[in-house]
């Protein structure tokens, strides 16, 4: 991934265009490289090899990011207590003034990833942003369909919103976010504060699953050969959902929710050109703004699902995440 880009241009192919898009190089080299390895898709392992490959290809492109203090932590899930990892950046670790916190909920079709999936990039949120971020692990399915992760979330949110300051945070400063399924989790976990009159500073939804019930062209013109695939996605919601769920449910699916509470906090919602998820992620902003919320959104129109991962390797996807943080950073100012 250090290679000249030159170099990197003739090893990728030919430039990838669909939708009037042109797939970003180091991308395109990335998932040539998979397929050269032979790395087999996660969604064709059994879960707990699966679960063990998202890991190691987590790390491989998350690389080692400085961080300033990470404690793990034992915080309240619906109904035990769960992991949780609190990081504090270099410049905040001997301040004695209270900071912002970003509450992180990683993503993972609601069937992978945990706190080191996703170390990387919640060291690089905090360090950038200069926030501190707390990350948690709630239970994932099969092994616990919905609504536990929801309600896990929910109920860690809680405790952070009401026991901040011994965190170090100032509880009107605090944002929630995550990556696909985590967007969609921190979505519903806003909402949820929004009806409960507890402070949210901001929303971060990086590419999130905002629609389960309906296929997106979107779905249609990327479910194969850009990492996600229809068959992940087809796999994470019916280990995730029962039969008789209701796609619909705007717990499940955030997009039909037909009303929001007046105190919604400002969302970013960030989506990948090459993404399934793109068209729903960028709906649900629409949907946002539509009912006077406070929402941006941007589209990344040359990165696939999972860019936000991939801070450790190249360059392109790095400033992009670079960017991101300087939102956040802006946002909890």
């Amino acid at each position: 991934m250090g290679l000249p880009r030159p170099l990197m241009r003739a090893l990728a192919g030919r430039p990838v265009v669909v939708d009037g898009q042109v797939l970003d190089t180091e991308t395109q080299w990335m998932l040539r490289l998979q397929k050269l390895l032979r790395e087999p898709p996660a969604e064709t392992l059994p879960f707990p090899e699966a679960r063990a490959a998202i890991l190691r290809q987590s790390r491989l492109v998350g690389g080692q990011q400085p961080i300033g203090l990470v404690r793990d932590l034992q915080v309240p899930g619906a109904e035990d207590e769960i992991p949780a990892r609190l990081y504090v950046p270099r410049s905040q670790v001997a301040s004695p003034r209270p900071s912002s916190l970003l509450f992180f909920v990683h993503g993972g079709g609601m069937m992978y990833g945990d706190l080191d999936s996703h170390d990387a990039l919640c060291r690089f949120l905090a360090e950038r942003a200069d926030v501190r971020v707390l990350s948690i692990d709630y239970r994932l399915a099969p092994e616990h369909r919905f609504p536990a992760a929801v309600d896990d979330c929910w109920a860690s949110f809680q405790w952070v919103s009401e026991y901040a300051e011994q965190l170090g945070v100032d509880p009107e400063r605090i944002a929630v976010g995550g990556d696909s399924a985590g967007g969609y989790l921190s979505a519903v976990t806003a909402i949820r504060a929004a009806e409960a009159g507890l402070p949210l500073r901001y929303q971060l939804l990086i590419y999130p699953l905002t629609n389960m019930a309906e296929k997106s062209d979107s779905r249609r013109i990327f479910g194969e050969g850009f990492f996600l695939t229809t068959t992940f996605m087809d796999l994470a919601e019916s280990s995730y959902l029962h039969e008789h769920h209701d796609r619909r449910d705007p717990t499940i699916s955030v997009y039909f929710h037909e009303k929001f509470p007046p105190n919604l906090a400002p969302a970013f919602v960030a989506t990948a050109g090459f993404d399934p998820l793109r068209d729903e992620g960028e709906a649900y902003a629409q949907l946002l703004a539509e009912h006077g919320v406070e929402v941006e959104m941007e589209r990344y129109p040359s990165f696939i699902h999972g860019f936000a991962n991939i801070v450790g390797v190249g360059r392109a996807n790095r400033a992009a995440m670079e960017q991101i943080a300087v939102r956040l950073k802006r946002a909890l100012t």
